[in-house]
């Protein structure tokens, strides 16, 4: 074996475990980064308080989560391109009416969306409960969702008492009324 080939065996060794250098420290500054440096969003367990949070009805209004303490509030995530969330809509609608009248609230926080397309979504479906516009996610990355539609039921002290995430049948939305209406027994 000449010097020339031995070079070249070391130059090939040299780059393969610069290589494999260069690929440990990249992935032990991810795992750094990922870990000290970005925000987490936190994970919102049944017991939790529920985050406040504030963001625009349909008419431009702001509306305030801490503005329903002393109610039930139903809280939902959705989206006009989710079908388990469409077919939910009209169970939520009936309840809605039901409870017009009464210590418990639906807010429907669309994520993401405009507001034109949520305007004909409310529109064909003949909705009328309120609906929040979290167009840059920040409720919902702060609520710790991942999938669509997500249901978090808050009781009338701000407390996370239960959570759904996929679709409703008419009984689940029933059913869910009731945990949080104050004046059920």
């Amino acid at each position: 074996m000449d010097s020339q080939e031995r070079m070249k065996r070391k130059k090939r060794r040299l780059i393969m475990r610069t290589t494999v250098l260069f690929s440990i420290v990249a992935a032990v500054g991810y795992v750094f980064y990922s870990n000290f440096f970005q925000e987490e969003a936190g994970v919102l367990n049944e017991g939790n308080v529920a985050p406040n949070f504030v963001l625009q009805n349909m008419e431009g209004e702001q509306v305030e989560l801490h503005d329903f303490r002393g109610e039930g509030v139903f809280l939902n995530f959705w989206g006009t391109y989710c079908p388990p969330c469409e077919e939910e809509m009209p169970y939520m609608e009936a309840e809605h009416q039901k409870y017009l009248n009464e210590d418990v609230e639906i807010l429907a926080v669309n994520v993401g969306e405009s507001k034109l397309t949520v305007d004909r979504f409310m529109n064909r479906l003949q909705l009328s409960f309120p609906i929040l516009l979290d167009q840059n996610r920040d409720v919902l990355n702060q609520y710790g969702v991942s999938y669509l539609p997500a249901t978090y039921l808050i009781d009338q002290n701000g407390e996370v008492v239960h959570i759904h995430v996929g679709g409703m049948s008419e009984e689940n939305v029933q059913d869910f009324m009731t945990i949080i209406d104050p004046n059920s027994p």
